[in-house]
This record gives C-alpha cells, sequence and structure tokens, in this order.
C-alpha cells in the first residue's frame, strides 16, 4: 500500500537518497535532483499554480516514486504534460501504474484537466509500456525535445483524454 502526497519539505532526506540510490535506473532518461539545492529548486518550482508534483509513499515512509504535472494549462486547452520515475528497490514491481494512475484521477478530478500529454524517449521500453498500459496513445515524434543529462533527446509523444481515461478499465 501507498499514498500519494504533493511534494514537499519534509520529503527532501528521503527524495536525495532515493535519487542517489536509483542513479543507475534513472540514467539517461531522467535526471532528478539529488542535492539539497536542486530537491530545494524542484520544490520551488511545483509550487507555482501552473505545477504540480506527487510523491508515493510506502508504509515505511520511504518514497516509491514521483509524478509531475508539468505545464498545467487551463481554460479551453485543460491540459498538463506528465513526468514520473520510481526509485530503486521499487522498481520492476508493477507499482508505478497503479501510482500514476492515482496521479491521473487527480489530474482529471482536482485539477480538471481534460488531456496529459507524455513524452518518452524511444528506447525507453518500460515508459512507453507504462503510458500504453494506462490508455496513453501514440500522437507522434519529436525529435530533439527535451534536453536530459545536456544532451537533447527525441521523444515519442503520447496522449490521453478525460474520455479516454473514464472509458479505459471501466473507471
Amino acid at each position: 500500500m501507498f499514498t500519494i502526497e504533493p511534494i514537499q519539505a519534509r520529503h527532501e532526506i528521503a527524495f536525495i537518497e532515493s535519487a542517489r540510490r536509483s542513479l543507475r535506473l534513472h540514467h539517461p532518461w531522467i535526471a532528478p535532483p539529488r542535492t539539497t539545492a536542486g530537491f530545494r529548486q524542484q520544490l520551488a518550482r511545483y509550487e507555482a499554480p501552473n505545477q504540480a508534483s506527487y510523491v508515493a509513499v510506502a508504509e515505511d515512509r520511504s518514497l516509491i516514486g514521483c509524478v509531475h504535472l508539468n505545464e498545467i494549462v487551463h481554460g479551453a486547452l485543460q491540459s498538463a504534460f506528465v513526468a514520473y520515475f520510481v526509485f530503486v528497490p521499487y522498481n520492476g514491481r508493477g507499482l508505478m501504474t497503479s501510482v500514476l494512475a492515482d496521479v491521473l484521477d487527480i489530474a482529471f478530478e482536482t485539477h480538471g484537466l481534460h488531456r496529459v500529454e507524455a513524452n518518452v524517449q524511444p528506447a525507453n521500453r518500460r515508459s512507453k509500456a507504462l503510458v500504453q498500459r494506462l490508455g496513453f496513445r501514440l500522437e507522434g515524434f519529436s525529435p530533439r525535445y527535451l534536453k536530459i543529462n545536456g544532451r537533447w533527446r527525441d521523444h515519442e509523444r503520447y496522449a490521453l483524454t478525460l474520455e479516454e481515461w473514464w472509458g479505459a478499465a471501466g473507471r
């Protein structure tokens, strides 16, 4: 079991330790902060009204993973970009499917979004399988889309709408 919580300052030590322990797992896909300064910079970013970040917290208070809702836009678009990662030792257990599903519920119900987009590097088979399991559909390819670890990386663009989410798995 786990709970989903908005990321907060009290998660700092566990987050940094988890990110450091997960360096090999995350490279080259994502580079979460592994320092106090980096974590605090991230925390400040997610205090903005157009950003949201959630951590999955295990019963023993360790962190399972993190899901960000980036660039939340309301009005006619009602959309956000989602980014996510799991921490060692929780990788490979299927937990991120449940974690991301819970945050998608929050995105659609609490944040009032209509569309969530996930951009995944083509070689990241596990991440692609995760979004596909949850009903995201491939929409396209974006060359040199995000700069990660100092290098521009191609991404495949997946999206999921509220109607698709409600229709999936009898929601």
